[in-house]
C-alpha cells in the first residue's frame, strides 16, 4: 500500500506538468483502476511509462530553450543591424534592443512552460492574481521604466552626452529600459536608475553647441595692468578653437584683492573643446606671464613698526 500511494501522488505532480488533454485521460485511467490491487509488476510499469513522459518533456523544454536562446540572439543581432542601417538614435537603439531582449525571453519562458505541459489558464490566472503584488514589488522598476520612455521622448540627454548628474560626471554609453550607463573620466561605469535622473538635477554639458570658458588670472601688485591684459588677449587669439561668435573675448578687470589684481578673461569655444582650451590657456599665462616681467603674486603681510 504505500508503494502504491507513492506512485499516487507521484502521478499527481505529474497532472501538474501535462495537458489538459492528458490531464483527462490519466484522471479517467486512475478512476478506473484500483491502486490497491495492481500488481507489482504493473505498478513499475505505470512508474516507468510516467518517467519516461516526464523525462521527455524535461528534454524537449531544454532542447527549445536551446534553440529559442540562439533564435533570440540572432533576432537581436540582425534588429541591431536594421537599426543602424536606418540610422536610428542611439538613445532610441539601445533602449529598444534591451526591450525587445525582455520579450523574447518572456515569450521562450511561456513556450517552454507550455511544453512541460502546464496548463496555461491555470498559469495565466496565477500570474493574474499576482498581479498585485508584484506591481508592489516592482513599483520602483516600473517608475524607472516609465522614467526611460519619458527620457526617450523629452530627450534630455542622449548617448553620447556628457552630462552629470547624482554627483558623478560622465559620458553616456547607454539609456536601457530601467537605467542609464554612465562613463565617467576614470573610466567607471556608473548605471544609474532612470527614476533617479529624472527626479533630481541633470547637467547636459553637450547639449548646446557653445560654451563659455571663463578664468580668473591674477599679477602683483606694481605690474602694468594693461601690459597683462594685451599679453592675455595675445595669447587667446593665438588660439584657433577660440571664436568670436557668439560673443568676442572679453577680459577686465574683475578685483582687487589683498594680495593680487584679478584678471577676468571670458571666450567661447565649441562644447568639445573647452577643457583642452581651458588647461592650454592656463599653461601659457604660467609660462609666459614671468618671460614678460608679470609676476604671480604671493600672500603677503605689511608690517608696520611704531617706536615711542
Amino acid at each position: 500500500m504505500a508503494f502504491s500511494n507513492t506512485l499516487y501522488m507521484f502521478s499527481l505532480f505529474t497532472d501538474v506538468l501535462l495537458s489538459n488533454s492528458l490531464v483527462a485521460e490519466k484522471a479517467a485511467v486512475i478512476e478506473k483502476m484500483n491502486l490497491a490491487d495492481l500488481s507489482l509488476e504493473a505498478l513499475i510499469s505505470k512508474g516507468t511509462s510516467l518517467g519516461v513522459e516526464f523525462v521527455s518533456r524535461i528534454l524537449l523544454a531544454a532542447l527549445i530553450y536551446a534553440v529559442g536562446s540562439w533564435i533570440i540572439r540572432l533576432i537581436k543581432k540582425t534588429f541591431r543591424r536594421l537599426m543602424i542601417r536606418q540610422d536610428v538614435e542611439m538613445s532610441l537603439r539601445t533602449f529598444l534592443q534591451s526591450l525587445i531582449g525582455i520579450g523574447l525571453n518572456f515569450i521562450l519562458i511561456v513556450a517552454i512552460i507550455g511544453v512541460l505541459g502546464v496548463e496555461m489558464s491555470s498559469f495565466v490566472a496565477l500570474f493574474a492574481s499576482a498581479g498585485i503584488a508584484i506591481g508592489m514589488a516592482l513599483s520602483g522598476t516600473l517608475q524607472n521604466f516609465a522614467n526611460g520612455v519619458l527620457i526617450l521622448l523629452l530627450k534630455p540627454y542622449k548617448v553620447g552626452d556628457q552630462i552629470e548628474v547624482q554627483n558623478y560626471k560622465g559620458i553616456v554609453k547607454a539609456i536601457q529600459i530601467t537605467n542609464t550607463v554612465i562613463t565617467t573620466g576614470d573610466n567607471r561605469s556608473v548605471i544609474v536608475p532612470n527614476g533617479l535622473l529624472l527626479s533630481g538635477t541633470i547637467v547636459n554639458y553637450s547639449q548646446q553647441e557653445h560654451r563659455r570658458v571663463d578664468w580668473t588670472f591674477s599679477i602683483a601688485y606694481g605690474n602694468d595692468y594693461e601690459k597683462a591684459k594685451a599679453v592675455l588677449m595675445d595669447l587667446i587669439q593665438a588660439d584657433s578653437r577660440i571664436l568670436k561668435e557668439p560673443e568676442l573675448p572679453v577680459i577686465y578687470l574683475g578685483n582687487l584683492g589683498q594680495s593680487s589684481v584679478d584678471i577676468i578673461a571670458r571666450v567661447w569655444v565649441q562644447s568639445p573643446d573647452y577643457w583642452e582650451v581651458f588647461y592650454s590657456l592656463n599653461e601659457k599665462v604660467y609660462r609666459i606671464f614671468p618671460e614678460k616681467g608679470l609676476s604671480l603674486p604671493f600672500p603677503q603681510l605689511d608690517v608696520h613698526v611704531h617706536q615711542s
